[in-house]
């Protein structure tokens, strides 16, 4: 079933779709997505296919999707990964399983939107129940998408209103270099925003100084617009 399911992701390919995306994704020499190669196929039809097919993939079918060269494909892999964490919210055990399988798979799972769909659906949610100290390690590992990873992850805990995780690992990744992980924290901070404005004015009072702009923006994108100039000409 592994290989049909890889032959009717094939058969969707878009040709034209797949020139663009592999712009879009940075995928040229020295980019983020170096050498990452597309199918150019929609996301809607990749989750359609994951759902046909999760109950009949075992984990070892996923690890080798992963390890497929086409992001579609990583994608789909991601996806009934997912799907199969979420039919097991009664077993701890399997979901156990699949979170340590995940983390031994950072390394396939790379690029942001892989990261932004399976982060808070797996390792988001598992660590809502255990709390595990690994947020912390994988904001201050070498691998981009493992500190994408970190940050993405807690939108989970914002979800539930506990911001704590969530400020924590903006706090340590506040000086990070990449464009990536501004615009991700950035986001994690908007969503604390949302849900408590005062807990996101209060820690962003003591950083907007010194946080890069991009992540400024992204977090303060909900405020009236005299306040977000205020934050950003400085003169909070």
């Amino acid at each position: 079933m592994l290989q049909n399911l890889i032959s009717e992701i094939h058969s969707k390919a878009n040709p034209e779709k797949a020139k663009l995306l592999q712009k879009f994704f940075k995928t040229g020499k020295g980019e983020y997505g170096e050498g990452d190669l597309f199918l150019g196929i929609q996301l809607p039809i990749l989750r359609k296919l994951s759902k046909e097919y999760y109950h009949i993939i075992s984990l070892k079918d996923i690890e080798e999707l992963l390890d497929n060269k086409y992001h579609e494909i990583r994608m789909v892999a991601l996806l009934i990964l997912i799907l199969k964490y979420k039919k097991s919210k009664k077993d701890r055990l399997m979901q156990r399983k699949i979170y340590e399988f995940y983390l031994k798979k950072t390394d396939r799972i790379n690029n942001w939107d892989l990261v932004d769909v399976s982060a808070p659906n797996i390792v988001g949610d598992f660590l809502l129940n255990t709390r595990e100290d690994i947020l912390k390690d994988l904001a201050n590992s070498s691998n981009l998408w493992e500190k994408r990873i970190a940050i993405i992850s807690t939108l989970m805990f914002v979800k539930k209103r506990d911001f704590g995780d969530a400020l924590a690992i903006s706090n340590k990744l506040l000086n990070d270099k990449h464009d990536l992980i501004h615009k991700a924290v950035g986001w994690v901070l908007r969503e604390i925003g949302k849900k408590n404005k005062q807990v996101l004015e209060l820690f962003l009072i003591s950083k907007y100084k010194e946080m890069p702009r991009t992540m400024l923006r992204y977090a303060i994108e909900k405020f009236p617009e005299n306040e977000r100039q205020k934050w950003l000409k400085g003169e909070m």
